[in-house]
């Protein structure tokens, strides 16, 4: 019945700032705008075989909780490099349990965002069981 991942909805206290971090410093495409009394309220942004972020004006807080959004990248030092030329805060790559590279940093609103990028070995790609130990 489900085909992918349709969209994440986000919270944002500030769209403008949110629109800097995902367009400017991510490098993320605008798919549509919201308009709520002739004003933005929300946009889409695109991550590929249509499946986006929908961010609106809002309390990030105020809402349910959303732990993090994964996004998979096929250059995780580029996406380093990227973000921290745009001047934002991310983490050290490293290489998790499922055998995936992955690099953690946050948008303006405080949403956790993990960047993956599989290898040969990860674990999405050929399954099985995937022990921990946190």
């Amino acid at each position: 019945m489900a085909s992918q991942l349709a969209h994440i909805c986000i919270h944002s206290s500030d769209l403008e700032e949110s629109a800097r971090f995902y367009f400017e410093a991510l490098g993320f495409e605008k798919g549509f705008e919201f308009i709520k009394d002739d004003a933005l309220f929300g946009y889409y942004i695109k991550l590929g075989n249509n499946t986006f972020i929908e961010v609106f004006q809002g309390d990030p807080g105020g809402v349910g909780n959303i732990n993090h959004i994964a996004i998979e990248t096929d250059d995780i030092d580029a996406v380093i490099e990227r973000v921290k030329k745009h001047g934002y805060d991310i983490g050290e790559k490293t290489l998790g349990a499922d055998h995936s590279w992955q690099v953690w940093t946050a948008d303006p609103s405080g949403v956790r965002i993990e960047f993956h990028q599989y290898t040969p070995e990860s674990m999405q790609l050929i399954g099985g069981t995937c022990p921990v130990d946190w």
